[in-house]
């Protein structure tokens, strides 16, 4: 008999967990290959001559295709084996990191990190579906802790491990270090996922569905939704037909939506089931990791260029700042994902005030203190900052993953991961136009750390904006829920009665 698509596996306890921490390790390797790169782009432009816009897609490119894969990859994972998608993924992310680091030309860089990142969309879906697969409830809680722990350590040690990079390697040929430390790691983590990553059973894999239509339409939405963001620097070159791209983007998630109801009412399988954002658990959390990610690498982006440009600091010392952040979200993403099945959205909700507060504090000691003093300070207050932000991110990630059937978790991760990407693409678009802007715009007989003051103000006051949207969203759910009397995910469930508490009538 075969076993049900909504049930995990039937593997040992301990196996379990070591094929987790497979999968968490390919995860950290992806989103550290995210952020490094971004300290070696000076290097890069002076070895190998470089165009701005050859820099910019390097970052940009890699975001892009990135996101186009992630969809169709956790439709493919779903449908057939996860763990076929997460080898193929891995060993192509093992091949382009190599030629990344042996790239002659900046064209050859640039063909390699474009296709780095479809590597990385195909393999990240993956993660999210076994972790869905594996664990259930309140193990489920905490593997998300765990996973939101290691993201957040990843993300934040990016940029110093790419300084380290460069310092050993020289400003010439420093920024290949960055590429090949991904070989030996991607290596291992091919021969442990294939040795402990569980199969699906043989009888419960579904017929593999495409949707060769949908699959065009949904690469037109977000590469005209992304493609104006992606190009936007705040610089005065920056061109303004670009923007032209989202009436393209209007009209084809119009003509999306139409083809994946159509293809649904013919009894296929559609690239994305629009059924899934009728779970309002997953589109409450969904919504409010778009707006957080928006934010979030914004402000590590704001604060680097902030202390490098703004203080003078060599990037390695700036890229340390907010090593605090790393460690405190590592701790609360660990205890948050313990905690989320008793006490649900509020400490959600409580991680975003505390995040909100330390970045105004950030913006407050970066003007105010003396500058041989601020990156000390700004790294303390990094340290409160992330405590908030470690109740956000493993916590909202089980509360909206929590009514999702497992048959479908690879597919609902991919378009979370997606969601996150594309808000990532708008928020550091918006913060980095205002940064530039204020700086292009200053004044010359303006003080040089007065304009930075001014920039970061501003881009950080973007920052704010877009967590008060994920707090919103945030409050938003926890009223809906006290509403329908669900408390957590402990009580949410595919299964799970919706209780609308009622007065009684008279």
């Amino acid at each position: 008999m075969s076993q049900p698509a909504s049930s995990p596996p039937v593997i040992g306890n301990d196996k379990r967990w070591r094929a987790y921490w497979v999968c968490v390790a390919v995860a950290a390797i992806t989103i550290m290959d995210l952020t490094k790169v971004n300290v070696a782009l000076p290097s890069i432009e002076e070895a190998l001559d470089a165009s701005s816009t050859e820099l910019q897609l390097l970052v940009s490119g890699f975001v892009l295709t990135f996101g186009l894969t992630l969809v169709p990859a956790g439709r493919l994972g779903d449908q057939g084996s996860r763990k076929a998608m997460f080898l193929i993924g891995l060993s192509l992310f093992t091949l382009t990191s190599l030629l990344c680091a042996l790239a002659p030309t900046s064209e050859v860089l640039l063909v390699g990190r474009l296709l780095q990142g479809v590597a990385a969309g195909i393999q990240m879906p993956q993660v999210l579906g076994l972790v869905q697969q594996l664990f259930q409830g309140a193990e489920r809680g905490a593997a998300f802790g765990l996973f939101g722990a290691t993201i957040g350590i990843s993300t934040a040690f990016g940029p110093t491990l790419g300084g380290l990079a460069i310092a050993i390697g020289g400003p010439v040929d420093g920024w290949r270090g960055i590429f090949w430390m991904n070989v030996p790691l991607a290596l291992a983590a091919i021969a442990f996922a294939a040795w402990l990553l569980p199969g699906r059973p043989e009888g419960d894999r579904q017929r593999i569905s495409l949707d060769p239509v949908g699959i065009v339409l949904f690469g037109i939405v977000v590469t005209s939704l992304m493609w104006p963001f992606l190009f936007t620097t705040g610089s005065p070159d920056d061109d303004p037909a670009r923007w032209w791209t989202l009436v393209a983007c209007a009209g084809a998630l119009a003509a999306f939506l139409w083809w994946e109801r159509r293809y649904a009412a013919s009894g296929r399988a559609p690239l994305v089931p629009l059924g899934l954002f009728s779970r309002r658990s997953y589109r409450n959390g969904t919504l409010l990791a778009v707006a957080y990610f928006g934010a979030m690498p914004s402000a590590f982006l704001l604060t680097n260029l902030y202390l490098q440009q703004g203080l003078g600091l060599e990037p390695v010392f700036a890229g340390m700042v907010t090593i605090g952040f790393a460690l405190s979200s590592a701790v609360t993403s660990w205890l948050g994902g313990r905690m989320v099945n008793r006490v649900g959205r509020p400490l959600v909700v409580g991680g975003l005030v505390l995040l909100l507060l330390g970045f105004g504090v950030l913006v407050l000691v970066a003007i105010g203190t003396p500058p041989e003093l601020t990156p000390w300070i700004m790294a303390a207050v990094m340290l409160v900052a992330g405590a908030g932000g470690g109740f956000v991110i493993a916590p909202n990630q089980v509360l909206a993953l929590a009514e999702v059937p497992v048959a479908e978790g690879g597919l609902a991760g991919s378009v979370g991961q997606l969601g996150q990407r594309i808000g990532t693409a708008i928020g550091t678009a918006v913060a980095l136009s205002l940064f530039f802007s204020t700086v292009f715009q200053a004044p010359a007989d303006e003080a040089q750390i007065d304009v930075f003051h001014h920039a970061y103000a501003l881009g950080m006051a973007a920052v704010g904006a877009l967590l008060l949207v994920a707090l919103s969203v945030g409050l938003v759910d926890l009223r809906q829920r006290r509403d329908d009397a669900i408390p957590g995910p402990a009580a949410a469930g595919p299964d799970a009665p919706r209780r609308r508490a009622r007065a009684p009538r008279p």
